[in-house]
This record gives C-alpha cells, structure tokens and sequence, in this order.
C-alpha cells in the first residue's frame, strides 16, 4: 500500500515538474515575440504579457509544489541544527504543520478568490476569465498540501530516484574501480 500511494505520488511530482518545465519553456518564447513585435516591428501586440505572467504563476505554484516534495525550498537551518534530535524533530513538525496551515489558506482563499473572479475578463484577452488566472494558486496550494501530508506520513521524499536529479546518471555512469 505504502508503496502504491509513491507511486502515485511521484506521477504527481512529474505532474508538476512537467507543467512548471512547460509553462517556463513557453513563457521564455512569448516574451521574445512581444519584444520583437513592440521593438522591431513597431506594433506592441497585447497578449504576450499577460500569457506571460499567467504562465510565470502557473510555474510558480505548481513548481513550488514540486520543490517542496524535493526538498529544494529555501529553509534556514542554522539555528535547528544546533538543537539536540528532540528539538529538531518537534521544530520540523511544527514546521510541517505550519505549512499546512499555509496550503489550507492558499487552497481556501485561493479557491474563494478565483470563484469570485470567474464574471470578469481580462481586456487583453477577452475570451479568459480572471478567475482562471487565479487558479494555479488553490492547486498549487491542494498539490503543496498532498506532499504536506506525504511528508507527515512517510517521511521526506527528497532522495526518491523521480525527485533526484542525479538518478539517471547512476544508472548509465559506469563504476570505477580506481576512483
């Protein structure tokens, strides 16, 4: 069962690493092509911004979601790791269950200010509601609050081989004997 709900879990990290990749690969193509249209061509096309800063939020939720689970998020650690095991193990429960605290507000918020939002459009894009702009926040929050309660359950997931960067090159990388 433990297992299972890994699996699961990491198609949710992929889920996320590859809609942050993709929304970055097409954000850094949309912001050329308004440059080149605003300064080259002389006329300032309207939806390259606003496609642009959807996409940057778009990664920025759903790619913070997986930084969590790979346990690349910014953490200040100088003074817990000064702490006898005891203290250190409480401060990182109380630090889990702060951040759920936090996902809960971003999901319940999030979801209430996207909801509130779904009658107005944006004038450069008239055909996308705001509310769907607001999106990425409550599932970014949902998906951050997942990895949450993962890591509360199972223990940290940060050396899995889908979460490490280095997992291929191990299995390709031939052994040395003299090294």
């Amino acid at each position: 069962m433990r297992e299972t709900i890994l699996k699961t879990l990491d198609g949710v990290y992929l889920f996320c690493i590859w809609t942050a990749g993709i929304a970055i690969f097409f954000m850094s193509i949309i912001i050329p092509i308004g440059v080149f249209a605003r300064y080259v061509l002389g006329t300032g096309a309207q939806w390259p911004e606003p496609i642009a800063i959807l996409l940057m939020v778009i990664f920025t939720f759903i790619g913070a979601a997986a930084a969590y689970r790979a346990g690349g998020h910014i953490a200040v650690a100088m003074l817990t790791d000064r702490l006898p095991t005891v203290l250190q193990k409480l401060c990182a429960v109380l630090v889990d269950l702060a951040m759920g605290m936090v996902c809960v507000f971003g999901a319940v918020y999030g979801t209430r200010l996207s909801l509130g939002t779904m009658g107005q459009t944006l004038a450069e894009l008239p055909w996308l509601p705001v509310g769907v702009t607001y999106l990425p926040l409550p599932l970014g929050a949902l998906l951050t609050l997942t990895f949450v309660m993962e890591k509360m359950a199972l223990g940290s997931q940060h050396a899995r081989a889908v979460v490490r960067f280095d997992h291929l090159l191990e299995k390709t990388a031939p052994t040395s004997a003299g090294a």
